[in-house]
């Protein structure tokens, strides 16, 4: 049986507490570092980015909230997820490997995109140009010697 896989990217929205603040620029660089460093270095190509808000009626919000020096901050961690045969199987596994480095803090699944692949057969070249050697210019000989080589 084939099954047709896909990479997607993922935002989750965190909502990450901050004490001690006192202007919303202060606590979304507080929140930003604390989740970085709860998300390093297992999670380093997780991108952390300042969520965004809206009331009821639609209007704009700041995506933080004081109160009484500490504040709940929005973030948005977008992450790309490879190999999955459903959105809903790339969401779930975003949420799992973020929501184990940020304990007690609520997440939510905001948006799953699907990455479009360009699937290009290397058999053959649909410009006519000779594929006898690569990038590098030798005609995809190895530099480094195989290990067999090696203990000879």
């Amino acid at each position: 049986m084939f099954t047709v896989t896909m990479d997607c990217r993922v935002v989750v929205e965190a909502a990450v507490p901050v004490y001690d603040v006192s202007t919303p620029d202060e606590a979304v660089r507080i929140a930003i570092s604390k989740t970085g460093e709860m998300l390093n270095p297992d999670l380093n190509y997780v991108e952390i980015s300042m969520g965004s808000r809206t009331s009821p009626g639609g209007e704009e919000l700041e995506p933080v909230f004081i109160v009484a020096d500490e504040a709940l901050v929005a973030l948005e961690l977008e992450m790309t997820v490879f190999n999955v045969e459903r959105e809903e199987h790339a969401s779930r596994i975003a949420r799992k490997e973020i929501g184990q480095r940020l304990r007690n803090i609520p997440l939510d699944v905001l948006e799953v995109e699907v990455i479009e692949t360009d699937e290009e057969d290397d058999t053959d070249s649909a410009d006519g140009e000779d594929d006898s050697t690569d990038e590098r210019g030798d005609g995809g000989e190895e530099i480094l010697p195989e290990f067999d080589d090696l203990l000879e």
